[in-house]
Parts: structure tokens; C-alpha cells; sequence
């Protein structure tokens, strides 16, 4: 098993290519291609982290994305939050996250606690 280090796009791509041709024989993990796939795959994520880093949501859009995955109302998010006011105020940028919010944001809708401690600004329209 041949494997070389992915250092250029055109690496990148060549081995996208391979992953993509062994995804199509779906091999069994412990046989060579499967264990090829694996590795290539561990090496494109490397390659994808480095070179295509995604930055983490926005919080408040993140909180709205659960809600809806969720499918979870304004009023659900009260006892996270606090009173219904305070809930539309913070889901319309009008008031930043305080520790206990995002403590029980994090708990209780298990939103990863470095989503919400980021700074909110309101997506343009």
C-alpha cells in the first residue's frame, strides 16, 4: 500500500479521486482497500483542515439551527434563556449570550460551548 503525502491541489484532487473510486467498491475495512480508504480519507480531512478551514456558526445561528433540527418553538428556549423577552431580544441580536445562557444552552441543547462563547453578528440580509 503506496501512499503518499497530499501537498498540492492536484494531490488533493488525484486522491479525492481514489477515495471516491473506493467508496464505490465498498470495501470491508480490515481488507487492503478498505484500509487504503482509510488512510486516504484520514489524509484528505488533514488536507481539508489545513488548506479549507470552516469557522464555527454564528452562536445565534446556531441556536436557530437546532431549534429547527428540533423542531423546537421560541417559547421552548425560555428555560435556557429566561423570560420570553429576553428570549426574542437575544434571538434578534438586541442582547449578547450571558455565561449562564450559554452554560445551559450548551447542556441542555448540546450546542458545543465554543459556538456560543463567539461573537454575534447578525447575518447580512
Amino acid at each position: 500500500m503506496e501512499i503518499k503525502a497530499i501537498r498540492t491541489e492536484a494531490d488533493y484532487l488525484a486522491a479525492l479521486r481514489e477515495v471516491s473510486a473506493l467508496i464505490d467498491l465498498d470495501p470491508a475495512a480490515d481488507d487492503p482497500e478498505g484500509e487504503r480508504l482509510d488512510v486516504l480519507g484520514t489524509l484528505v480531512q488533514a488536507y481539508e483542515a489545513k488548506h479549507y478551514p470552516i469557522d464555527p456558526p454564528d452562536p445565534i445561528e446556531a441556536i436557530k439551527f437546532r431549534m429547527e433540527q428540533s423542531g423546537m418553538t421560541v417559547k421552548d428556549l425560555v428555560p435556557y434563556i429566561g423570560s420570553l423577552n429576553r428570549v426574542y431580544e437575544v434571538l434578534s441580536y438586541k442582547r449578547s449570550l450571558s455565561l449562564n445562557m450559554i452554560r445551559r444552552l450548551s447542556e441542555g441543547l448540546h450546542i458545543p460551548a465554543e459556538v456560543l462563547i463567539r461573537e454575534s453578528e447578525p447575518l447580512a440580509a
